[in-house]
């Protein structure tokens, strides 16, 4: 669909969920009091009602997870038909992944998001039968959302952030109204995107009513301070990212659903809906068919699986071995075909630990990698390295490959990326996808070149916005 369609349809979705509301709660009066045909949310409980969406927690968008560097494909696989168009063209870091007639998936739930929570932020103000902090609260439960979505359309179709080019470099159209009528899109700078979601954050942390995690598919001020943080760190603004993570971790223990790092030597929760998995403090539900049992698409490289080490639970409990002719050792994903790709409570150590890493606390840094690997292996093969424990930069490359560790075959990787491009300390890494034949040979090298740090816009949004400057 196009960005008028989606918004189009949203509304259409967005109205008979209100009618469903108003069917089942409202008096026989009703048909009296708002004419026929139409229904539109009035009550602040309407709103409240409209964030328990499956439309805002389930993404339709995977295609980070074959652009990380941590995954290969294998024959016959990768030659097979049951591998689409886009999945190959992803894979080859390829500039078109799209057909003319078809959805794009990266703008298809990020657009729609940006609907029900413009609706909020504009309208709650005015609902009736709820308290002023109530209605605050909801609108900043919005306010955090258009700016998740904003920080996920950014990172799509806008180059890495650096402060030399953010305000020249075109991203994605900022959409701030519920407007189905909408038209002529332009793309704003990456400067832009960033400064309405650090806008939107800072304007939603001090209205939100619940400090811990109140449920998993609501925004918490844990959950928006983890965002707001991770915003700063891949803007390379450290320091402004600290006393944030700070902040949310300190929350957590204050939830009203037990959210938590969970130790896997003793309590591993085998692969619970992402409702109920006690490390998750704010749900995007991406799926994921790549890290199911059944789908042989995507494995983890020989030097991604050498990352860990033999006690690692999260090798014997998240991955199968499987060996390839000439010694090959690949790794494959088991477990269920979803992923939480919003806020989670290893993310937010890790994230932490970078922050203190290049702000030369070392310590700081290797405490909370510490913490976490206590939790992911028997504790006395816990210890950071001590050739990583030394300086900054060994210590900076062991945070990201504990991230590949925790997060692999999740699409973290592709993000970490491209952030990572831009940064001195590791910006010359050359990056490559490999396919290895059935003799355990690498058969085909895709080598990532720079302009594919971005999607390009599909051609059906291209269609109906002609005047929209497409990426390279």
């Amino acid at each position: 669909m196009t960005i008028h369609k989606i918004i189009r349809h949203t509304k259409r979705m967005f109205l008979l969920g209100v009618l469903a509301t108003f069917l089942f709660s409202c008096k026989d009066s009703f048909l009296e009091i708002l004419p026929k045909g139409r229904v539109i949310a009035s009550k602040t409980t309407d709103y409240d009602l409209l964030f328990n969406n499956l439309d805002l927690i389930n993404f339709s968008s995977n295609s980070q997870v074959l652009m990380g560097d941590e995954v290969a494909s294998i024959e016959p696989q990768w030659s097979s038909t049951g591998l689409t168009y886009r999945e190959k063209q992803l894979f080859k870091w390829e500039g078109d992944i799209y057909n003319i007639d078809e959805n794009a998936a990266e703008t298809l739930s990020p657009v729609k998001n940006l609907y029900i929570y413009n609706k909020v932020i504009n309208e709650v103000m005015q609902s009736t039968g709820g308290s002023e902090e109530t209605k605050k609260s909801l609108q900043a439960e919005a306010y955090a959302g258009r700016a998740w979505c904003n920080f996920l359309l950014v990172n799509y179709f806008g180059k890495p952030y650096t402060s030399a080019t953010a305000t020249s470099e075109l991203a994605f159209p900022l959409i701030t109204e519920a407007d189905i009528n909408a038209q002529n899109f332009t793309r704003a700078t990456v400067q832009q995107m960033y400064d309405l979601i650090i806008s939107d954050l800072t304007t939603a942390i001090p209205n939100l009513l619940n400090e811990g995690v109140p449920h998993r598919v609501r925004m918490s001020k844990a959950a928006a301070q983890g965002i707001l943080a991770k915003v700063y760190i891949f803007m390379g603004r450290s320091e402004e990212a600290l006393p944030l993570l700070d902040a949310s971790i300190a929350s957590l223990p204050k939830s009203i659903v037990n959210t938590t790092l969970v130790d896997y030597n003793t309590s591993f929760q085998g692969f619970p809906t992402v409702v109920n998995d006690l490390e998750n403090v704010y749900v995007k539900n991406m799926s994921n068919s790549y890290i199911a049992a059944s789908n042989r698409t995507l494995w983890l490289t020989p030097e991604a699986a050498a990352l860990f080490g033999n006690t690692d639970t999260r090798k014997a409990r998240l991955f199968v071995s499987t060996s390839f002719p000439n010694g090959l050792l690949l790794y494959k994903r088991t477990g269920t075909s979803t992923a939480n790709i919003g806020v989670r409570v290893p993310e937010l150590y890790l994230l932490r630990a970078e922050a203190k890493a290049r702000l030369e606390n070392l310590s700081g840094a290797i405490e909370d990698l510490t913490f976490l690997r206590r939790r992911r292996m028997p504790e006395a093969d816990a210890a950071v390295p001590a050739a990583a424990a030394s300086t900054k930069l060994p210590l900076l490359q062991f945070i990201m490959e504990e991230r590949i560790r925790e997060f692999a075959v999740n699409g973290y990787r592709w993000f970490d990326m491209r952030r990572l491009s831009v940064d001195p300390l590791f910006s010359s890494v050359t990056y490559q996808h490999r396919v290895f034949n059935t003799s355990g040979e690498v058969s085909e090298t895709f080598t990532l070149k720079p302009e594919r740090w971005v999607f390009r816009i599909s051609p059906k949004i291209m269609a109906e916005n002609p005047s929209l400057i497409n990426n390279p």
